[in-house]
């Protein structure tokens, strides 16, 4: 009898110490999850830091993480959402569905100046095409170009796709007034469009396209993970537009304090260090071993492009209509 009372006593122990372990949800993007992307190591690490259990939520590509914040209007469970991007955080801020951070952020190693009360950078990179120097030894080197050639492309859908949206806004910046007809013009060079940039990588990967939209920083994963130097980024003329991703804590959160604590555990070695070559971007803190070898390699536009957040908001609708008569014609 005493045996049973002291295995019954143990069992509710242990629940009860279970019931008591916090969790955080983080809702993000598919590939930040997946078991090459940052997700398994970023959560040893802040678990090992808070005693809490870490949970990500994969919500498809960057830009359906805001319609799905959106669609739940605080009603879901997640306490951060990790995936946005400066293209999104205006949109983001005006639905009233964040929460000021409240945290000032280290010293940042971005191209630009960062001054958010409800969203912290974590890595960013600048958008190219990517090809197969082997396959495709003299790439297009502007949008006019490209055009013109028969190179096939697989681009990702703006309204789902972060990379997408970077990409009408990328034309809009470079092109003004022209982006219809540059659109107009490259329709013919798009063999698809995928809803998110994993779908359109497989893509190029299986030989399905010459070139794929995706980041400078792409070619790094082949050279460092699998000694391949074939792939590289087109450079083009008219500069790259780039992108800064960053995370933001829900108004709605069931843990907020355990919301800050990932935040300001984001931009520590802990989890910068995993960026350069797991999300194969560069870190918002350059860790103190520095960047991966590879990286020294990589294209450095001479020229970036970059909408403030309120002017890509603004212009966001537009460039996505441009985008869409033109290739429905």
């Amino acid at each position: 009898m005493k045996t049973a009372f002291l295995a019954a006593g143990l069992a509710l122990a242990a629940h009860g110490a279970q019931a008591e372990t916090r969790v955080l949800t983080v809702l993000t993007y598919d590939s930040f999850v997946t078991e090459w992307g940052p997700g398994p190591a970023v959560e040893a690490a802040f678990e090992e830091r808070c005693g809490c259990d870490l949970r990500f939520v994969p919500a498809g590509d960057g830009a359906a993480l805001l319609a799905r914040v959106r669609l739940e209007a605080g009603r879901g469970a997640a306490d951060v959402v990790l995936g946005l991007d400066t293209n999104l955080t205006a949109a983001a801020a005006a639905t009233g569905l964040f929460a000021p951070h409240g945290l000032t952020p280290p010293a940042l190693d971005l191209p630009v100046a960062w001054d958010d009360p409800l969203f912290l950078p974590y890595d960013w990179g600048w958008f190219a095409f990517v090809h197969d120097t082997a396959r495709l030894p003299d790439p297009p080197r502007s949008f006019e170009a490209l055009a013109a050639s028969d190179v096939r492309i697989v681009i990702q859908d703006p309204r789902s796709s972060t990379p997408g949206l970077g990409l009408v806004l990328w034309v809009e910046a470079a092109h003004g007034d022209r982006a219809g007809a540059i659109w107009a013009d490259l329709a013919d060079n798009i063999v698809t469009v995928t809803p998110g940039w994993s779908e359109a990588y497989g893509l190029f990967l299986a030989g399905e396209a010459d070139m794929v939209l995706s980041y400078t920083t792409s070619p790094a994963y082949h050279l460092i993970a699998e000694g391949d130097a074939t792939k590289a980024a087109a450079p083009f003329d008219e500069g790259h537009y780039m992108q800064v991703e960053v995370a933001g804590m829900l108004a709605s959160a069931r843990q907020p304090d355990l919301a800050r604590d990932f935040l300001a555990f984001m931009l520590t070695e802990g989890f910068q260090a995993t960026i350069p070559t797991t999300n194969w971007m560069y870190p918002a803190v350059t860790p103190a071993a520095g960047l991966p070898e590879g990286f020294g390699t990589l294209h450095r536009p001479a020229k970036t492009l970059l909408f403030a957040p309120d002017e890509a908001e603004a212009r966001r609708a537009s460039a996505i209509e441009t985008w869409r008569n033109a290739l429905a014609r």
